[in-house]
């Protein structure tokens, strides 16, 4: 049996504990046996480790390959830009490695305080960590709970638990046995947790569990076990340096043994190879990757949106679902009257008019414990700050209200009656209160009008307390089977019902116990309530569903609750049985829940370690997941998500430590914007890889093939590493800031297990690579052929400024540059002018010529060499025309 389910007698045998609290000696002796009250950390990596474990990773190995050989043959600008690379990547891995640990830590300081306790029948105040099971606690407003406890008194005891069980509103606590077996922990209203606050009343509990036995403990353990997921950008990348580095060895050793017996200089033909292999490795591409995924964190900054680990960035444009949170995520964290039933109308709160409804009006603002902060902003319970605002809205200020009819006495609210009631005095010129129930007391001495008593509570409880319900008419006879009706109704629009109720006194009752004072009401009406969809929280999820993305509620919420705002977003479709309680997804195995969980759209009334059961079923079946959350209870979940994300304003430390990025407005509609910045992110990473793959096995293809045409080496070591150096930097790195394409939220996401080189991009590489070779050997085939003595130079600007024309040409997969505008991303067109100058300088510059073994182009050369380098480009843009028209 769980403690919930026990009688305190039982807690107290089955503990050895007294009501006046445990001895000095047996706390001692406890704490020996069970340990410290405090979260226990699994071993961490040393600082060093993390640093080493950066450059474990394929591709930064085979940079670092690369630099070694490019310092050995002279490059020492290739060696220094290389080893920039590696160390910018290490560093910003680093950061990132530690700050995960940082989520650990943020736990632990919220178990780092001290407890009120009854030692020896007297209290006393120890620190937290010396707490041990059988422990009395005192607990009072404003106190964190120092570990987990069963009640055994309580005085209006509420706890916000948001942290723990995700439950959005402080809960009201009791001390009575709760017999159902498989309660969730937000349902357990006789237990406390560790790290919870207590937000009103005061309480006593027995502790039954402390540490890593507590439910803060779990959700210590699920942290610490819980691997980070790599990204699938990680994935592709590590595949794919592999991959690239053992067939540029192979096509290397190919060349340097042709060569070899062709009769070339071995020394020539090594340096040749190995320049060759230096040039094929995209050593550009970390750095690409990085800056597009900094540029890509800068600007969701601007969109309220930061990223705390830098691929999370182009993650975001993988996910094929988000499971978001209800309160103030999907909704507006803000309870507000929708309907009024009063006089046998149902109304909307905007269709109530202010002169109508004036008892129910008032009573709203009087029987209300709301206040105003420093700014004149109502605060307290949700609930009240909801009917103050509506009653505020039609004209009835409880600042007005109460300086006519001052609160003079109070019933507090119970959770056993489930209503609470307030009395003010009526003056003698204020009978409008009273104008329809019934004559006027007589006036009480003092000159007063009397007494009100308004009551507030559960329809069904106020219907056994009431006799009669006002009524345009006056006074008439209670009708339960209609106000059951229409409160029935109402609940199953997900609407929280309360009712109201008054009674006039001619005095003061001297007895103010419930059962004397709460019978014979006059009904008013009742009022429901809700926490409103945002407005663009629905555009948001129509958009969701446009993009592939299957949206995903997950809420502590009532089911009938949580149905209905998914219902008005578009979550659920209309007559779907797509929902789970957390009840029934705990009765399933795995196995059974990932038959199902695909088609699942709305969790209700979920635990903690049940985010986790989600998302591994979704992982499990082959999807990317973005989960939100906002309390402790989520970091585990958050962690484990291909994207976790924490909310800014209501969320905790740990739960921001634990996730990838955080919603600096908790707003659903902002994840959106991310999915679309990350989609552009890795498409331009992809134009990237198509570039520079597309380039590199061109100059491949020409030193590969040159051979079998019977033409000599045509490009020097120089002429490669050149290459190499201008057009894989700042062309490639302006690849970054290219504009999203069109209908970039029209189309499905990118399958996780998708290969780098799918949707056609390998092939591309491997016809334009090709290409590039081609009219490069022909350049050189020509130029021999006519005894043009230059064509070494020609074929070195040909290559060069061939894949200029192939970074305009791949700016979009299918619309034309002429289109798009050849100024539209100003970064590249800058660098291609730059880098076209450069190469001009080579060729010109007579300091120049000597270094990189170049001759003066004539006009007509260069005029020829121009014009072939320019085939590409319409190749590319012929390319996107016969796509547009299929």
């Amino acid at each position: 049996m769980h403690w919930h389910q026990k009688e305190i007698k039982e807690i107290i045998a089955e503990l050895a504990v007294t009501p006046q609290g445990l001895t000095m000696e047996e706390a001692a002796r406890r704490l020996l046996e069970h340990g410290p009250n405090e979260l226990i950390e699994t071993k961490k990596k040393t600082l060093a480790m993390m640093l080493l474990d950066q450059f474990r990773d394929f591709m930064i190995l085979v940079l670092i390959a690369a630099a070694i050989i490019s310092g050995v043959i002279g490059e020492v600008t290739d060696t220094i830009a290389i080893i920039v690379i590696v160390l910018l990547n290490a560093v910003i891995g680093f950061v990132q490695e530690y700050r995960a640990e940082k989520a650990m830590a943020l736990l632990k300081k919220m178990s780092e305080h001290s407890a009120l306790v009854l030692r020896d029948g007297l209290p006393a105040t120890v620190p937290a960590a010396q707490l041990v099971p059988g422990d009395v606690v005192l607990l009072e407003a404003g106190k964190i709970v120092p570990a987990d406890m069963r009640l055994i008194e309580v005085a209006r005891l509420k706890i916000e638990e948001a942290n723990i069980t995700g439950e959005s509103l402080p809960v009201e606590k009791v001390i009575d046995r709760l017999a159902d077996e498989h309660l969730p922990l937000g349902d357990r209203k006789n237990m406390v947790y560790k790290g919870t606050i207590v937000t009103y009343g005061r309480g006593q509990g027995v502790v039954v569990a402390t540490g890593m036995a507590t439910e803060l403990g779990r959700i210590a353990t699920l942290l610490q076990d819980e691997d980070e997921v790599k990204t699938p950008l990680q994935k592709r990348l590590a595949t794919f340096g592999r991959k690239l580095a053992l067939v540029v060895l192979a096509i290397c050793a190919i060349i340097f043994g042709v060569g070899l017996l062709r009769g070339e200089a071995p020394l020539l033909m090594l340096l040749t190879a190995i320049s060759l292999a230096v040039a094929a490795i995209p050593e550009a591409l970390p750095a690409v990757v990085t800056i597009s995924l900094a540029l890509g964190a800068r600007k969701l900054v601007r969109q309220n949106t930061l990223i705390r680990k830098l691929p999370a960035v182009e993650t975001l444009g993988s996910v094929t679902y988000i499971c978001s949170d209800k309160t103030g995520t999907l909704t507006q964290n803000r309870m507000t009257v929708e309907e009024i039933y009063a006089d046998g109308t149902l109304h909307t709160g905007d269709e109530l008019g202010t002169g109508e409804r004036i008892e129910l009006l008032t009573a709203l603002a009087l029987s209300n414990d709301a206040a105003l902060d420093a700014l004149g902003r109502p605060i307290g319970d949700p609930t009240e700050v909801a009917l103050y605002d509506i009653a505020k809205l039609k004209g009835f200020d409880k600042k007005d209200l109460e300086k006519v009819f001052p609160r003079v006495a109070e019933i507090p609210f119970d959770s056993e009656r489930k209503c609470m009631t307030t009395f003010h005095e009526i003056p003698a010129d204020a009978p409008f209160l009273i104008r329809r129930a019934g004559s006027p007391p007589p006036l009480a001495k003092g000159g007063g009008g009397g007494f009100v008593s308004l009551t507030k509570g559960a329809i069904d409880v106020l219907l056994d307390k009431s006799a009669k319900v006002l009524t345009h008419d006056g006074l008439q006879a209670v009708d339960s089977g209609e106000l059951e009706q229409v409160n029935e109704r109402m609940s199953a629009d997900g609407l929280r019902v309360l009712g109201m109720a008054m009674r006039i006194w001619e005095t003061l009752p001297t007895d103010l116990s419930p059962e004397l004072v709460e019978k014979e009401l006059i009904i008013l009406g009742l009022v429901g309530m809700m926490d409103p969809v945002r407005e663009e929280a629905q555009e948001a999820v129509r958009l969701c569903k446009s993009a592939g993305i299957k949206p995903v509620m997950i809420t502590g919420d009532h089911p009938l609750t949580a149905t209905t705002i998914a219902s008005r977003l578009g979550i659920l479709e209309e007559g779907s049985k797509a929902v789970l309680t957390g009840r029934e997804l705990e009765a399933l195995t795995l196995e059974e829940f990932e038959e199902r969980v695909e088609e699942i759209r709305v969790y209700a009334r979920v635990a903690p370690e049940q985010k986790l059961k989600i998302i591994k079923a979704l992982q499990d079946k082959g999807q990317f997941v973005a989960m939100t959350g906002d309390g402790v209870n989520d970091a585990p979940a958050l962690k484990r998500a291909d994207i976790g994300i924490a909310m800014g304003i209501n969320g905790t430390d740990v739960s921001k430590e634990a996730a990838h990025m955080i919603l600096l407005d908790d707003n659903f509609a902002t994840i959106v914007k991310a999915v679309k910045e990350g989609r552009r992110i890795f498409d331009n990473i992809r134009k990237f890889i198509k570039y520079t793959m597309a380039s590199n096995s061109g100059e491949i293809w020409t030193i590969f093939l040159a051979p079998f045409f019977g033409l000599p080496i045509p490009l020097l070591p120089i002429h490669i590493l050149w290459i190499n150096l201008v057009t894989d930097g700042l062309p490639g790195l302006a690849l970054a800031v290219e504009p999203a394409e069109k209908g970039i939220m029209e189309r499905p996401p990118r399958h996780p297990q998708e290969k780098i080189f799918a949707g056609g991009l390998g092939i591309h590489i491997l016809w334009v690579g090709l290409l590039m070779g081609g009219v490069a050997l022909a350049t050189q085939a020509w130029s021999l052929r006519t005894g043009h003595a230059h064509w070494q130079t020609m074929v070195f600007t040909v290559l060069c400024l061939s894949q200029m024309g192939h970074v305009l040409a791949i700016r979009s997969g299918r619309e034309s540059l002429f289109s798009q505008g050849l100024f539209s991303n100003k970064p590249l067109t800058g660098a291609i002018l730059l880098t076209f100058a450069l190469q001009m300088a080579t060729i010109y510059v007579p300091q120049l010529q000597p270094i990189f073994k170049t001759e003066a182009l004539t006009l007509g050369e260069l005029a020829l060499t121009l014009a072939l380098s320019s085939l590409v480009f319409f190749a590319v843009e012929i390319e996107k025309w016969l796509k547009r028209r299929r």
